[in-house]
C-alpha cells in the first residue's frame, strides 16, 4: 500500500556534525535511485515507476525497505512511499548501480519537531563528511527555529537547492 502526503521540509548544510543530544535515534541509511522509465525493464516499470529505494538498518540490527517517489520541488513536495520487503529490495538494488549514497542519520526529537541529521559516508566537502539537517514541517509557514546544538554549525539552507537534493548527490 502506497502512503502519499504532502512533504514541507526545510534542509540545511552544515559545517560538521553536531554534539548529538542523548536519546537520539541512529538509523544507518543506504539507498539508491532507480534509472529513468526508457531504461527500466518489465519488472521495474510494472510495479515501480521511479524513485528512491532505501534500506533502514535501526539500532537493534532490524532492517525496512522502502520505496519512495517524489514530485515537485522546494519547500513542498508530493511523497508516495511504500514498505516493501527484503526480497523486493534485493531485487531491485542492481538497478540503482551508479546512482546510491550511504548515510547515517540522527533523529532528535525536540520542540514538538524531528530534527534529522544526516552524516554522508559517500559525499564529501572539503575533504569532510557532508552533514545536512532537515525538519519537516506541517505548514509551509511554520517556523522552525533551529535549536542551540544545531545553529552555531549552519553554512546555508538548502531547502530549494536542487543540487542538494539526496538524487542529485548520489553517484
Amino acid at each position: 500500500m502506497t502512503n502519499a502526503h504532502h512533504e514541507i521540509e526545510r534542509v540545511w548544510v552544515l559545517r560538521e556534525v553536531p554534539v548529538i543530544p542523548a536519546g537520539a535515534e541512529v538509523w544507518e541509511i543506504e539507498q539508491g535511485y532507480l534509472p529513468q522509465p526508457s531504461v527500466r525493464d518489465d519488472l521495474q516499470r510494472a510495479r515501480y515507476p521511479e524513485g528512491r529505494l532505501r534500506r533502514v538498518t535501526l539500532a537493534l540490527g532490524e532492517q525496512r525497505f522502502f520505496h519512495t517517489r517524489k514530485t515537485g520541488s522546494g519547500l513542498v513536495r508530493v511523497e508516495h512511499e511504500r514498505e516493501i520487503d527484503c526480497k523486493e529490495f534485493d531485487e531491485l538494488w542492481p538497478g540503482t548501480v551508479g546512482k546510491r549514497i550511504t548515510k547515517t542519520r540522527h533523529r532528535v526529537h525536540e520542540a514538538g519537531l524531528v530534527w534529522e541529521v544526516d552524516v554522508f559516508r559517500d559525499v564529501r566537502v572539503d575533504e569532510r563528511a557532508l552533514v545536512m539537517v532537515e525538519v519537516e514541517l506541517e505548514r509551509e509557514d511554520q517556523a522552525a527555529t533551529l535549536p542551540s546544538w544545531i545553529a552555531p554549525l549552519v553554512v546555508k539552507e538548502v531547502t530549494t537547492a536542487a543540487h542538494y537534493r539526496n538524487s542529485a548527490l548520489a553517484h
